[in-house]
C-alpha cells in the first residue's frame, strides 16, 4: 500500500480545533431545519389569530445556536472532570432535555395552546439529539 504522508487517525488523537467547530456548526444546521420544520407543521395546526410563542425563526434559530453551545460546553467538562463521562451524561442529557421544557409548560399555562408548547418540546429535543450525535463523534467519550 502507497504511503500518502497522512497519518491514520486514530480514535485516541484529540480533535482538532477545526474539527470541533465544524461539528458544532453541523449540529446548528441540523437543528434549525429540523426546527424549521416543526414550526412549519405546528403553525399549521395553530388557528389564526393566536399567539404563537418560540415559533419564528428569530426566536428558536438563536435559541438553537445557545442549546448547541451549552450542551457542548456541559459535555466538555463533563468528560474532562468525570471518571466515568458515559454514565454521568446517561443521567445530565435526559434531565437537561426535561428541565428545558419547563419554560414549554410554562408558556402553555400562560395561555398558549397545546401545539404551540408540543413543538417547543419536540424543537429541546431535536437540539439535544442533534448535539449528541455531533459530539459523539468530534468528542468522544471514554472511562478514564
Amino acid at each position: 500500500m502507497a504511503d500518502t504522508g497522512v497519518p491514520a487517525r486514530s480514535s485516541v488523537l484529540a480533535p482538532s480545533a477545526a474539527e470541533i467547530v465544524v461539528g458544532l456548526l453541523g449540529a446548528v444546521v441540523i437543528s434549525v431545519v429540523a426546527n424549521s420544520l416543526i414550526a412549519l407543521i405546528a403553525i399549521r395546526f395553530i388557528p389564526e389569530g393566536t399567539d404563537r410563542v418560540g415559533l419564528a425563526v428569530v426566536e428558536y434559530g438563536p435559541a438553537s445556536v445557545i442549546g448547541v453551545v451549552v450542551g457542548a460546553i456541559g459535555w466538555y467538562l463533563i468528560r474532562r472532570h468525570t471518571a466515568d463521562p458515559k454514565r454521568v451524561l446517561r443521567v445530565v442529557v435526559p434531565v437537561s432535555v426535561l428541565v428545558s421544557f419547563i419554560p414549554d409548560l410554562g408558556i402553555l399555562a400562560g395561555g398558549a395552546t397545546f401545539v404551540n408548547s408540543f413543538a417547543l418540546m419536540h424543537m429541546h429535543a431535536v437540539v439535544a439529539a442533534a448535539t449528541v450525535l455531533v459530539l459523539v463523534r468530534v468528542l468522544p467519550l471514554s472511562k478514564k
